[in-house]
């Protein structure tokens, strides 16, 4: 690590190399873009084999031992590489490197992912096989997500997140199996499935049950009526036809979440007026992601950036820092990547505020014991005091 180059970029600037060299593809890779290595495994429960889709985070290294929080997504054969790219690009300052599980629905979706059963729908029979979603979830709670922490380098810190039918298996989830995740995202949700079922349940549910450390987003896109342009947000509640039924249930929910703000759910619902119910997958997967790791994004980079601020002050807001993600995640977590401490503990002794790179460098050994680089910088800050003895050692 000699004749380094004098750093004089600031925390901002570094986060965003990182988050470029993150989204740059491998120019000797045949192809552009490989999203989600095929897995699977056989379910007892639905009595078949079930594809999954993982995608481990772009720094990953099995010999630094370092686990992840995890994101189920439902319908992961579409929206897969999705995630990825919102993943890609916002991983870092604004949410946590994650391991990302796709879970195929393209068999049994309707089956797999509705609430309830039914016979008929719009007036007309409906024939296809539905309103198995209990029995999903068992398979995600009882096979899939110990298949996934026996076999990826993952935490107990989950996220969900569902579009349509899977938004509504989503709300489920929530309101059925809160202990499964942390996180939930639904995305334009069937909430109108069998005459607003699980809406009607839901008043109750979030009246007695307690969701402190949990998060819901929830979108609703502009297709509030295809029939009617006159329907718009601020009117469809007043109408009472099939044809804006989904959206008044989505609407529906929400009011009764905010109503029911007492019982410590984080809620952020966000409507889509130019997106349809194909196209708003995108932005919410990215806006969704955003505020429910919105505790996650770093704060105070100005303090960073200022060569005035006091190696104290710096000190507080890193420690703060640490216990705040240890309240949300449940477990240690070290308050920024080691990348981060190592390089402005660099800068700081290029620039000479010695007392500053010290920190750093005790800090990256600190949260990262394991990692010779932490101990060979702190090695090279010694040496840069004439300090040999400490160097060496």
């Amino acid at each position: 690590m000699k004749n380094r180059l004098r750093i004089l970029l600031t925390i901002g600037l570094i986060i965003l190399i990182q988050q470029f060299g993150n989204a740059q593809a491998n120019q000797n890779q045949q192809f552009l873009q490989k999203v989600g290595v095929m897995d699977s495994l056989y379910s007892q429960i639905l009595k078949e084999s079930r594809k999954i889709y993982i995608q481990l985070p772009s720094g990953y290294n099995p010999e630094k031992n370092l686990k992840y929080p995890v994101v189920f997504l439902l319908d992961g054969e579409m929206f897969l590489p999705t995630l990825v790219d919102v993943h890609s690009y916002y991983s870092g300052g604004f949410m946590p490197e994650m391991v990302l599980v796709g879970i195929s629905n393209e068999k049994n979706r309707i089956r797999d992912l509705t609430t309830s059963t039914i016979k008929t729908k719009y007036g007309m029979p409906f024939n296809d096989e539905n309103g198995e979603a209990e029995s999903f979830s068992k398979f995600i709670e009882k096979e899939l997500i110990p298949f996934i922490e026996n076999k990826y380098p993952v935490t107990n810190f989950r996220t969900l997140i569902g579009h349509s039918y899977g938004g509504l298996f989503t709300i489920y989830s929530l309101l059925k199996h809160q202990h499964l995740f942390a996180n939930y995202l639904a995305i334009d949700p069937s909430l109108d499935w069998d005459g607003q079922k699980l809406l009607n349940e839901a008043e109750g549910l979030l009246t007695t049950q307690k969701y402190e450390n949990k998060s819901l987003f929830m979108s609703l896109s502009g297709q509030l009526n295809m029939q009617d342009s006159k329907v718009t947000i601020d009117n469809v509640m007043q109408y009472t036809t099939e044809l804006t039924m989904f959206a008044r249930s989505n609407i529906a929910f929400s009011n009764v979440v905010r109503q029911n703000a007492k019982n410590g759910l984080s809620f952020e619902w966000k409507f889509y007026p130019r997106d349809l119910h194909g196209t708003i997958p995108f932005p919410s997967i990215m806006d969704g992601l955003i505020s429910l790791f919105k505790w996650y994004q770093w704060e105070n980079t100005d303090k960073f950036n200022s060569p005035d601020t006091p190696k104290e002050e710096l000190l507080s807001i890193i420690k703060y820092r640490e216990k705040k993600l240890k309240d949300h995640f449940g477990y240690s977590e070290p308050p920024y990547p080691e990348e981060i401490l190592n390089m402005s503990g660099y800068m700081n002794m290029d620039m000479e505020p010695f007392e500053k790179a010290k920190m750093y460098f005790e800090l990256a050994i600190e949260y990262y014991p394991e990692s010779a680089n932490s101990f060979d910088s702190m090695a090279d800050y010694y040496e840069r005091k004439g300090d040999f003895t400490n160097a060496i050692k």
